[in-house]
């Protein structure tokens, strides 16, 4: 039998084999330690288990990268094979992290579409009925939509149009003005989450203060951590294509990327129109 030989790859076969790695399961112990923070967190206000826990996800994040990057530039085990899996893995995450914000879109439309007011507001505290609320609750001060969150919604646009001019840029081999691209992007993606940590700053209404609180900083606060990982994800491109890490043929670590930024961006629009807009 005559082994195929990749030209795109120095090994004889199409198979992804890389040694063993302690990432996963560092990674799965990491994320654990972190909810298991969280919880303690809420009830007993024990900040360290939370920082520690998302101090070794840095870390861990930090450290998988950086073996799959070398992977593909040092040790050429990445062959065009390779690359479909990666491709089917990014697009199921990508799935996944819908469906994780549909469940926040669909607690924010159960509470807002027929908004319910406690039993305990009533005299008749027996009946086993509730009656019907408004909404936004009442003493909720809401945010205004042509505020903030309107310049956000123009700085997560205009970030994916410099992240979709960086993609074009690598295709056509102008790294200089896709890592000008890049920087442009990543700016834009820190201005969106200062400006979100500003206006919760400011925010009339705690976590805790009721469902509406409860919806909002769940929904638009899980997209800000998102932006937060989208920019360090594109960042982490911006050093790579410093480094001449991305050629036209083989730039998909940015093209995931891309992909992810876009998905933030789709996400903003409908929180900004259903939350902010609509909701408020």
């Amino acid at each position: 039998m005559v082994d195929l030989v990749f030209q795109d790859s120095k090994q004889k076969h199409k198979f992804h084999l890389v040694n063993p790695s302690p990432w996963p399961f560092i990674g799965a112990f990491s994320t654990l330690f972190l909810v298991a923070g969280a919880i303690l967190y809420m009830h007993y206000e024990m900040v360290w288990p939370v920082v520690v826990g998302f101090i070794l996800i840095l870390m861990t994040m930090f450290m998988w990268w950086r073996d799959i990057i070398k992977e593909s530039t040092l040790l050429k085990v990445h062959n065009s094979i390779t690359e479909i899996g990666l491709r089917y893995g990014m697009a199921l995450f990508i799935t996944s992290e819908v469906m994780f914000f549909v469940a926040f879109f669909w607690a924010f439309f159960d509470a807002s579409l027929l908004p319910k007011a406690f039993i305990q507001d009533y005299k008749e505290v027996f009946s086993g009925t509730f009656g019907i609320g408004i909404w936004p609750p009442e003493g909720i001060e809401t945010f205004d939509p042509l505020d903030i969150p309107y310049l956000n919604t123009l700085i997560l646009l205009l970030s994916g149009t410099t992240c979709t001019w960086a993609h074009h840029e690598v295709r056509e081999g102008n790294i200089k003005e896709a890592i000008k691209a890049l920087k442009i992007t990543v700016v834009l993606g820190v201005f969106f989450s200062l400006l979100q940590a500003y206006e919760y700053h400011h925010a009339q209404f705690g976590f805790t203060d009721g469902i509406y609180p409860s919806t909002f900083f769940m929904a638009t606060g899980f997209h800000g951590f998102h932006v937060l990982v989208g920019t360090i994800f594109l960042f982490v491109c911006l050093s790579r294509a410093q480094k001449n890490h991305l050629t036209p043929e083989r730039h998909f670590g940015f093209e995931a990327a891309a992909w992810y930024w876009h998905f933030v961006d789709v996400v903003w629009l409908f929180l900004y129109i259903s939350v902010y807009w609509w909701g408020g």
